[in-house]
């Protein structure tokens, strides 16, 4: 858990602790690693998380502090409520560059689903609609990037391209694209990318 332990921290460090100082009874550090790596194996929610932590327990206290043991559910989501989103992505962001930088990668195929369900007809807001980034090789999603409500894939992807160290790959998409490609030049001439586009 090296990479967790001094990697993590170093890139986690300056994530504003939203909470005041005398309700603090856990650490936030401990309460991000264990939200990432909860849902990492497939926790889909705060009570999962919680599941997860305590599951863990023996395991977690060997590089977590953990004060007062494992937070509860609602510990979790009080948290996650209040830190600044955009804040966030960028600390993730950077911890996950880290982390691709040692890796191998390969092939990183890169495409655009709605989310079920995420739209709300009383307030008349359209459905979620998120670029991903996927690793295949590793099985591993290294960014999402949300499609602006009056934008589209086209101007997503090579946004989301920006934000990853992915120097040397082979980047698919999907082969609608092709008679529209984005504007991937500059992302091309910057990290030396090869563009399959997929049918």
């Amino acid at each position: 858990m090296n990479i967790l332990n001094t990697c993590f921290l170093e890139h986690f460090a300056n994530l504003k602790d939203p909470r005041i100082e005398r309700s603090k009874e856990h650490l936030l550090k401990d309460i991000i690693a264990i939200a990432i790596l909860a849902v990492l194996s497939g926790a889909d929610g705060w009570v999962a998380i919680e599941a997860y932590g305590n599951a863990k327990y023996e395991w977690l206290k060997s590089f977590l502090e953990l004060p007062n043991g494992i937070p509860s559910h609602d510990t979790f989501s009080r948290v996650f409520s209040r830190i600044e989103p955009q804040q966030f992505q960028e600390c993730f962001l950077s911890w996950v560059n880290a982390i691709v930088g040692e890796l191998e990668l390969n092939v990183i195929a890169i495409d655009g689903k709605t989310m079920k369900q995420s739209y709300d007809r009383n307030d008349q807001q359209k459905a979620l609609h998120i670029v991903t980034a996927w690793s295949s090789s590793h099985q591993l999603v290294l960014g999402q990037k949300k499609v602006d409500k009056k934008s589209n894939e086209l101007t997503a992807i090579p946004a989301l391209i920006e934000m990853l160290e992915i120097a040397g790959s082979v980047i698919t998409i999907d082969a609608r694209l092709l008679s529209k490609r984005p504007n991937i030049s500059d992302c091309q001439e910057k990290r030396r990318l090869c563009f399959s586009f997929k049918r």
